[in-house]
């Protein structure tokens, strides 16, 4: 078969048009490549259309629902709830990630990215074919993200993922949420601040089981004092359609009746069955992401990978860096420019949420042995000084050896999402806890208590 000419060559060909292709893309731009990128969807991928953009907003809602109904009155402020108008809130939500869709799209034609929509599939290493034309890069980053997961079992296709839960225009009265991720956790906090029933179904006895042992069990305890009902070491067998509810049947025997929706929670797929990237010999690993090394590159040199596709640390933020430093190193001749992957700052929206970055202790333990120090601490943020309601304040400091730098900082507690950005720093930077006892406390915050901490004890399993 003769070779298949390209319509157009660029010099960077980006496949797909979340944060990390367009980073990628734009910052190559700037330093005067010729980008085209694809992308079938939305601009702006799962963070902006059904992620961390507007899932941050119905957190914000649910937050202050919840601190109306039960925290004002007590701040003597009269103040109640009558009904939650999710429509209204919909609506003024999907207008600001259309805003957003919007200033990606100038964006991208300010920076002279050319903008390909389409669906692209892999037709050789260089090449993809895109609506029946064809499109060539001397580089290619493949930046399409993933999916949400759906289980094969009975009834699955009654059920929505976290895409679904932006779609719907009213607000459920009953939802069974399947999942002990940060995604089950923060949709299940989510409708049940905002009125729904909520039971959340988990494998474990604990939710977040990957966190540190601390935080996954101070935020179960949370879940459930926000009206959450757990059920715990049970797995969905089927789901069945009876009327206009349906009926969630477990493999414990127990039956969840007159749910109005199932929200699948359990992980997330790489897009890469959609590219045929296997037909032109990209490696994949045994869950379908792209292969990488520590640079960003695929087995095929010029093929690289980005974000949730190549399957390591799937933060939106992590995407942009490392699409920005790949750029950087192949337009901007800076050779050793990669991220470095160790110590990421992440945060789960939970009630409270929680701030966590470097090693677990049971993580710091297998690493470092008995030179494991711990300091930790659990209180009452003050703004509950006032409160009949309560939400507990959990921190942790993990440090190892003489020196007790800190290599693990575990949070949970109101306004932790906001604190952890400058010790993310510190710690980066290699701080100890030397470093942290010599700055001078904030009074009164529940940050300070991170510079207060005293009395270690020994690491332990």
């Amino acid at each position: 078969m003769p070779p298949v000419s390209a319509v157009k060559h660029f010099q960077y060909l980006v496949i797909g048009g979340g944060s990390g292709g367009i980073a990628s893309a734009r910052r190559a731009a700037e330093y005067g490549a010729k980008v085209g990128l694809i992308e079938s969807g939305r601009l702006g991928g799962t963070c902006v259309n059904v992620g961390c953009v507007p899932k941050k907003v119905m957190y914000a809602a649910a937050n202050l629902a919840e601190e109306i109904q039960y925290d004002a009155k007590e701040y003597g402020i009269d103040a109640s709830i009558g009904e939650i108008n999710w429509r209204k809130l919909v609506e003024k939500r999907d207008a600001y990630v259309e805003r957003l869709n919007g200033i990606y799209a100038r964006n991208l034609d300010s920076s002279k990215v050319e903008y390909i929509k389409g669906t692209a599939k892999f037709i050789s290493p260089n090449k993809v074919v895109v609506n029946g034309e064809v499109y060539s890069g001397d580089h290619v980053l493949v930046a399409v993200g993933g999916r949400p997961t759906i289980p094969s079992i009975p009834g699955a296709d009654f059920g929505m993922t976290s895409d679904g839960f932006f779609e719907l225009k009213d607000r459920p009265e009953k939802v069974v949420v399947v999942g002990a991720g940060y995604i089950a956790v923060e949709m299940a906090q989510i409708l049940a601040g905002l009125g729904s029933k909520v039971v959340l179904v988990i494998r474990g006895n604990t939710v977040l089981r990957t966190f540190d042992k601390m935080i996954s069990e101070a935020v179960t305890e949370e879940v459930e004092l926000t009206g959450v009902k757990i059920l715990r070491s049970s797995q969905v067998q089927k789901v069945e359609k009876k009327g206009e509810t349906l009926t969630v049947t477990l493999d414990t025997g127990l039956m969840e009746e007159n749910v109005n929706k199932v929200l699948w929670a359990i992980g997330r797929s790489p897009q890469t069955d959609l590219l045929d990237c296997a037909k032109v010999g990209l490696s994949l690993d045994t869950k379908g992401n792209l292969v990488v090394d520590e640079f960003q590159n695929t087995n095929i040199q010029g093929v690289y990978a980005v974000g949730d596709v190549a399957g390591k640390e799937l933060l939106t933020p992590v995407a942009i860096n490392a699409g920005r430093k790949l750029a950087d190193r192949i337009f901007n001749g800076q050779v050793d420019r990669k991220l470095d992957y160790e110590n990421i700052p992440s945060v789960v929206f939970s009630h409270p949420p929680i701030g966590t970055i470097g090693l677990t202790e049971k993580e710091a333990l297998e690493r470092y042995g008995e030179s494991v120090k711990v300091y930790e601490t659990k209180f009452g943020a003050m703004y509950y000084a006032l409160t009949s309601r309560k939400q507990a304040s959990v921190m942790k400091l993990v440090c190892v050896g003489d020196e007790e730098k800190v290599v693990g900082l575990h949070m949970m507690g109101r306004g932790v999402d906001e604190m952890l950005q400058g010790f993310g720093v510190a710690i980066r930077m290699g701080a100890t806890k030397s470093d942290f006892d010599n700055c001078v406390a904030i009074h009164p915050t529940s940050s300070e208590e991170l510079v207060l901490l005293r009395n270690p004890r020994p690491g332990s399993l």
